[in-house]
């Protein structure tokens, strides 16, 4: 899939605001300074599309962009312990959980991990909660660039081995560094097999 056209569409903190248009939704979701913005405009070739920040928790909304006027990509406020207040922390879950509980147009769920760290129990929890609400969603490791490439496989090893206590198959996932534009053509083609189906 080539990206045409990425343009910022709304953010709002109530999902009965987001767009009424019947088109496919991606949402991207991950713990605070996975890279999430970098990757977002990364796919997009557009570096200006989400905004960066060396301070984790930026997302506050969720943020609708629409991609080639034919699928949405959804920003959502990062999980975990950004630098924010218990109200605002609990604000923010509200607005992820109402978006999964009530978005009939969302088809799949990138979680984004970065691939420095051992699996985290927070990553764990949250995919479970998808599984157990029957939301599906694909794994991005990010930042593949901050390690030597012969640890790539074994971090993965060790994720697989950890996941498939808990489920039967690892869920797809994707390889990626925002720097190096590894993994964008996988993720845009898995985007558009998908779409393909609908």
């Amino acid at each position: 899939m080539k990206i045409k056209t990425a343009k910022f569409v709304i953010s709002n903190s109530d999902i009965h605001k987001c767009p009424q248009e019947k088109l496919p939704e991606y949402a991207f979701i991950g713990r605070s300074n996975v890279g999430k913005s970098s990757l977002i405009n990364m796919l997009t070739n557009n570096s200006n599309l989400a905004k960066t920040s060396n301070k984790p928790g930026k997302t506050q909304l969720i943020n609708h962009f629409i991609i080639n006027n034919e699928w949405f990509l959804v920003d959502l406020p990062g999980y975990g312990y950004a630098k924010v207040s218990k109200k605002d922390r609990s604000k923010f879950q509200k607005i992820i959980h109402d978006y999964f509980d009530k978005r009939l147009q969302l088809v799949n769920t990138f979680v984004l991990i970065d691939i420095r760290h051992e699996p985290q129990k927070i990553d764990l929890e949250f995919m479970q909660y998808l599984g157990e609400n029957a939301i599906p969603f694909s794994i991005i490791f990010t930042k593949a660039d901050k390690i030597p490439k012969t640890k790539t496989q074994t971090f993965i090893k060790k994720y697989k081995n950890k996941m498939l206590e808990f489920w039967e198959e690892m869920p797809k996932y994707f390889i990626s560094s925002s720097m190096e534009k590894t993994g964008k053509e996988e993720i845009l083609n898995y985007i558009e097999e998908i779409n393909n189906t609908l």
